[in-house]
């Protein structure tokens, strides 16, 4: 039964994965590139933004798919991607260690940050992390959760856990949307309610809304809410087919200066989304 349902994840994996390719412009091109990567590098528009220099620079022309770091470390498993750009780093060790991944390098990172109305029902502006969770809970106030296994998610379910002991899971008040971060602040939004985002994705969110969103950040500068991202290499030794040299170069190109140079001066509404911190 285990090897069945090892077998009908990669399957059903390989085809989503299939038409999500099949879709973009310019698949099939001698020299592609095809990266597995969080929905906040897609979201923010950095990948846009990237590409084009990164293909200037190398000749090397960059697809990729955009799911949850969890989907995306499984992408590179079943050796159905060349690289990953995640934000996961506890996952992204174990991946590593597991002999899936080789020359994880950090790359960027930004912060956490939780959102909610103006009105802030549960009254935890300027809280830290657990009085905020703490509160969220006691006044059974709403909060929306990817619920999908994302770096999000991840870091989510660890600070319910480093706080609370536990997560809410099936408290009503606890939406998990299976979504992406956008659309989950969208549904908290519409419960009036709050959720965690990376900085860069709320910063997108609030240019979507022209600088006047209906959620405002309420909690951030914790120490906990370190939000940081790596580049990741599938490995060519599990993976014969993957395109390494190709994967290496974009991870070289990333921590380069003008790599770093490029992810600095990313902005949207003359705010930065990513500091780089290559190493």
């Amino acid at each position: 039964m285990r090897n069945f349902v090892s077998v009908l994840i990669r399957k059903t994996t390989g085809v989503l994965f299939f038409l999500t390719i099949a879709s973009q412009p310019g698949y099939g091109a001698d020299q592609q590139l095809l990266l597995a990567t969080t929905t906040s590098t897609d979201n923010t528009g950095l990948l846009d933004y990237l590409a084009p220099q990164f293909t200037e620079a190398t000749g090397i022309q960059l697809k990729w798919v955009a799911t949850g770091t969890g989907k995306a470390l499984k992408l590179g498993e079943n050796c159905d991607a060349d690289v990953l750009m995640v934000h996961a780093p506890e996952a992204e060790k174990e991946y590593v260690e597991a002999g899936f991944g080789v020359n994880r390098r950090r790359i960027m990172y930004n912060d956490f940050v939780f959102i909610g109305p103006d009105s802030d029902p549960a009254g935890i502006k300027d809280h830290d992390v657990c009085a905020s969770l703490k509160a969220i809970m006691a006044k059974e106030s709403v909060f929306a959760s990817r619920g999908d296994n994302s770096g999000t998610h991840k870091k989510e379910i660890s600070l319910w856990t480093t706080c609370m002991e536990n997560v809410p899971e099936k408290q009503q008040w606890y939406l998990q949307t299976g979504q992406g971060m956008l659309s989950t602040i969208n549904m908290a939004a519409e419960r009036g309610g709050y959720t965690m985002t990376d900085h860069g994705t709320f910063i997108k969110y609030e240019a979507n809304h022209n600088g006047s969103p209906p959620l405002l950040i309420v909690v951030e500068g914790d120490g906990s809410l370190v939000n940081q991202y790596s580049v990741i290499e599938v490995n060519p030794e599990r993976c014969p087919n993957v395109r390494n040299e190709r994967a290496r170069s974009f991870g070289d190109w990333l921590v380069s200066e003008d790599g770093q140079e490029a992810i600095g001066a990313f902005r949207l509404l003359n705010k930065q989304l990513f500091i780089p911190n290559a190493q």
